[in-house]
């Protein structure tokens, strides 16, 4: 029998307001169910002629959204319910409920604006505010508004801003789901600022293991390379745990792993980037380590390339990691910071449009057949300073006109997959005679640790040659 959720009792209210409009928010907190349980209810409505699309902000959700949805329908991935991200996809000619990534999504309206065959789009996470999340809302309000009437859109948030979002698509109705409150204990155990990151994790989980007898823990470090070290701290330890890591480097077969537990009935410590603070819950997690910091991409005007840089996480990103350790029933959280230190940290974490490179928002638009990308509807409008330097950039590549309006090359740059620069190198290199040398550096340089970390791009390439697992030869 399917486990009864939290959102299951608000079905009904969502289901009636896409009868009475054409949108809705929802607002629950993570664990509710809002990401398994409304795409399905709505595959069932009247008006539901043709497939759902639930976006999800990340590869790793998406195919997890898709294979928990499956398995509670009683089904196999690839059948009414599928998944697609930029290097996997599993799906049919069956396939009527699609889970993908935003920016997969940009791809698909940008080749179909009126997106024949479609019912809903449902965008799940809102609140993390990426910049693909919110073009993808915008792309689909402007679609909504001129072309498909009919067309069902549903935003979906984990945090408290559904009067904006309900505002933004046109006064929408907003349903809440209350969702299950497990008692959560919140303990700030510090860190001192001369210790490595990964020995100030050890100590957390030796902590962790004296003072709880059961659970899973999560243990949340800002990149990679941190995770690997903290992993071999611990594995050096020799403590009775399984070690996963999780984050986008992870080959899905491991990713999996990592989300279920442990076939052999250990207790497991999960590391993971903010990729696990949303979406599907980890089976098993009664315990959170939080060392505070995230990784966010930040566009360098001076270089002209995003880089990720180390900060300290936003308080709601610390309450939504913290919640992971209670989706089940009571947990804890171990934070590696005073309790007074919360207060200094930034309330929220910034709209990535107001931090990221609008290089492909300005292409995207102009494709669209929009010059100014201000004119769509926005949570928040990008700023038309950074539009105006996008265009400049643009222009100089020739991917647009002087008036702003797209080229010949604009669209064959925006017709692929890459960021801008990228493909801007593979099609002159195509030109050259070097297509597949530059499809293979293009894909190294976008999917991080494939190949090694190493600077030397001939090395990764070499060894990614010789790789042989699900990621490498995705």
């Amino acid at each position: 029998m399917t486990q009864v959720l939290p959102i299951d009792a608000v079905l009904p209210d969502i289901m009636a307001a896409l009868v009475l409009k054409p949108n809705a928010v929802v607002v629950a907190p993570p664990g509710a169910g809002k990401t398994t349980r409304v795409a399905p209810a709505i595959l069932d409505q009247p008006w539901c002629n043709g497939a759902v699309w639930l976006l999800s902000p990340r590869r790793l959700a998406a195919r997890g959204a898709a294979e928990r949805i499956a398995e509670e329908m009683g089904e196999a991935v690839g059948g009414r319910v599928g998944y697609a991200t930029r290097l996997d996809s599993k799906q049919s000619a069956a396939t009527r409920l699609l889970v993908m990534t935003p920016g997969l999504f940009r791809n698909r309206i940008l080749a179909d604006p009126e997106l024949h065959g479609v019912s809903a789009v449902l965008f799940d996470e809102v609140h993390e505010r990426s910049l693909d999340g919110d073009f993808a809302l915008a792309l689909a309000i402007d679609a909504q508004q001129g072309l498909r009437d009919d067309l069902r859109l549903v935003a979906m948030s984990a945090t408290l801003d559904g009067v904006r979002f309900g505002a933004l698509l046109g006064n929408a109705p907003v349903v809440k789901s209350e969702g299950k409150i497990w008692p959560l204990d919140l303990r700030h155990i510090g860190r001192r600022a001369e210790d490595r990151l990964e020995a100030s994790v050890l100590a957390a989980v030796r902590h962790a293991l004296a003072d709880e007898a059961e659970g899973d823990m999560l243990a949340f470090l800002p990149g990679a390379a941190d995770i690997e070290r903290a992993a071999t701290a611990v594995e050096d330890a020799r403590l009775p745990l399984a070690v996963h890591r999780l984050h986008g480097q992870i080959d899905p077969a491991l990713q999996r792993k990592a989300l279920v537990r442990d076939l052999d009935g250990r207790r497991k410590l999960i590391l993971a980037t903010s990729i696990a603070e949303t979406s599907l819950t980890i089976d098993g997690v009664r315990i959170v380590i939080d060392a505070g910091l995230s990784r966010r991409p930040r566009f360098d005007k001076a270089a002209g390339i995003a880089r990720l840089v180390t900060e300290r996480a936003s308080q709601a990103s610390a309450t939504q990691r913290a919640g992971r350790a209670a989706r089940q029933g009571s947990g804890v959280a171990y934070r590696l910071w005073e309790a007074a230190a919360t207060a200094g940290m930034p309330p929220f974490d910034p709209p990535e449009i107001h931090e990221n490179d609008l290089m492909p928002v300005v292409l995207d638009c102009a494709s669209w057949g929009i010059v100014d990308p201000r004119q769509l509807g926005w949570l928040d409008p990008p700023s038309p300073a950074a539009i105006s330097e996008a265009k400049t950039r643009l222009q100089a590549i020739g991917a647009l006109a002087g008036d702003g309006r797209i080229t010949a090359h604009g669209k064959a740059l925006a017709a692929i997959p890459l960021p801008v620069p990228l493909a801007h190198m593979l099609l002159d290199a195509a030109r050259a005679g070097e297509a597949e040398m530059a499809g293979r550096l293009a894909v190294l340089l976008t999917e991080p640790g494939l190949g090694g970390r190493g600077v030397d791009v001939e090395a990764r390439l070499g060894r990614w040659r010789g790789q042989r697992n699900e990621r490498s030869e995705g």
